[in-house]
């Protein structure tokens, strides 16, 4: 059997982001089982706001061939307001009017850092909610970090809990599903 591929994907943008120092515990520890793993930049794949009258971005099928190739995706979000930010809603929305076959074919996991206690659930519902619309195999167990900047020891290594139990239960949840698919 070859090492399961995992994807990652962080809605925030921000240099210094509590969301990408949570995608990058959450890399360390799928690569402790053996998962090759790839963070995708949504930077480098830059798309007007959806409307439905343009031509669709050449930027949007690259995303989606790189994304095929993954057998899990892991998105990492922050919560704006109570919802998923506008970089990853405009993401789902391009990539899912030219096909959704790469949701379809990946196991999900979601997760979500927050400076206060709520650790993203809002997003993560609502992530969990489009995903599972769109056909995704999206994983019961989600990683909600709550009080993030206490959450990482000064290496970046996740040392809370319940979130690093979350995080090792969704990494197994996803591995497990993996290799029953093959």
């Amino acid at each position: 059997m070859t090492a399961p591929k995992i994807a990652f994907i962080c809605a925030s943008l921000r240099e210094g982001s509590i969301n990408k120092k949570l995608e990058k515990a959450l890399i360390k520890r799928f690569k402790e089982r053996g998962a090759k793993t790839s963070s995708i930049d949504l930077g480098k794949y830059e798309m007007p706001i959806f409307n439905g009258d343009l031509e669709v971005p050449p930027t949007v099928k690259k995303l989606i061939t790189r994304l095929s190739k993954f057998d899990g995706i892991v998105v990492v979000s922050p919560e704006y307001n109570g919802c998923l930010p506008p970089l990853l809603k405009n993401t789902i929305d391009w990539t899912s009017t030219v096909s959704t076959d790469y949701i379809k074919q990946a196991v999900w996991g979601l997760a979500s850092a927050t400076p206060g206690p709520m650790s993203g659930i809002m997003c993560m519902r609502q992530m969990q909610f489009i995903f599972t619309r769109l056909g995704g195999d999206v994983l019961p167990q989600q990683v909600g970090c709550g009080n993030a900047s206490k959450a990482f020891d000064a290496k970046g290594k996740l040392i809370a809990q319940p979130t690093l139990s979350f995080a090792d239960n969704m990494r197994d949840m996803m591995l497990e599903r993996i290799a029953q698919k093959d």
